[in-house]
């Protein structure tokens, strides 16, 4: 009997496994015949959320006659405000391709149809840079604000450097902590050459173009002196618009000490007028939710079942690891 029960028990597993793959496979081709579900934009009234969190504060430090007086105060000073600008807040974690440009588009474009004369956007901004047109297009969607004229600031804890830097320099102002990591005004391209490895192995590598230039450098084949001068005459055309788009932003800059391809921390950054304040963002967005509406928007689309089921192992890992 327990032979039998084994037996049971690892057929069961079996059959389940299976039927979970199975399942699984389906729902995906199922999903790539649907039509990809819209997202919607989310706004989160951030000026309640602090009000709320400092009022559970005083609810536990004040009396209950002082505490009565502090909030009747408030609805007062709530009531005596007519007409408040908003402040509109934008969360940007760039990574190598700057995926996030395409929630930033639909943001933006949400807030170009709502703002009021006054209104400002704040922009929380991290990113090290990454692709070339991928930054470019992220930087143009924040040139849409200015054309609309709607004073933005962008706020780097963290970093902000090449691509990050870019969108940057587009703000009307660029605050930054202390010890953030701004700049990196370069370009840099590398990659890994396995031709003499193949060499070594008697295996050929074949390659054929059409053009002159179609590939200067490559992966597998024999690099040559004409191609590598070819690649470093491109970069330096990028890293010339790069410098031009930065000095059309930031004209006060010497971008011959700046645009070396390095990056400094920010106090250094503010002495070479890489940024015009030092702060962090929760000092900002604190001292706009003080001076009236502070609203944060978020694009959000529905997540596919690959990602809900990615999300869930990651999760599941995470509680095994850290729990």
């Amino acid at each position: 009997m327990s032979h039998y029960l084994t037996f049971l028990a690892e057929t069961t597993t079996i059959v389940v496994a299976i039927l979970i793959v199975v399942g699984g496979i389906a729902a995906i081709a199922l999903s790539k015949r649907r039509p990809a579900a819209t997202g919607q934009v989310q706004v989160t009234d951030l000026r309640r959320q602090i009000e709320q969190s400092a009022a559970h504060i005083e609810a536990l430090r004040l009396d209950k006659k002082a505490r009565k007086a502090h909030q009747k105060a408030l609805k007062k000073a709530h009531k005596t405000q007519k007409t408040e600008k908003c402040t509109y807040l934008l969360e940007f974690k760039g990574d190598i391709r700057a995926s996030a440009v395409s929630a930033l588009r639909e943001e933006i474009t949400a807030i170009i149809q709502a703002a009021q004369a006054g209104d400002a956007v704040l922009i929380r901004l991290e990113s090290g840079g990454g692709m070339v047109n991928t930054y470019g297009l992220a930087a143009a969607q924040l040139l849409r604000l200015r054309a609309a004229k709607i004073h933005c600031t962008v706020l780097v804890d963290a970093v902000a450097a090449s691509g990050g830097y870019m969108m940057a320099v587009t703000a009307d102002r660029i605050v930054a902590s202390p010890f953030a990591l701004l700049g990196s005004i370069g370009v840099v391209a590398q990659i890994p050459n396995f031709h003499r490895w193949l060499q070594d192995r008697h295996i050929d590598f074949e390659q054929f173009t059409a053009g002159k230039y179609k590939r200067t450098v490559t992966l597998f084949g024999e690099n040559t002196e004409t191609g590598r001068a070819k690649l470093r005459e491109e970069l330096e055309e990028i890293h010339t618009l790069f410098r031009e788009f930065v000095e059309r932003f930031r004209p006060q800059l010497d971008l011959e000490k700046v645009a070396t391809g390095e990056a400094w921390l920010g106090s250094k950054a503010l002495e070479l007028g890489l940024v015009d304040q030092l702060a962090t963002s929760d000092e900002i967005i604190v001292d706009a939710a003080k001076n009236g509406k502070l609203l944060q928007i978020s694009y959000q689309r529905p997540k596919n079942l690959p990602q809900k089921l990615g999300l869930a192992a990651q999760q599941g890992w995470d509680n095994f690891w850290f729990k």
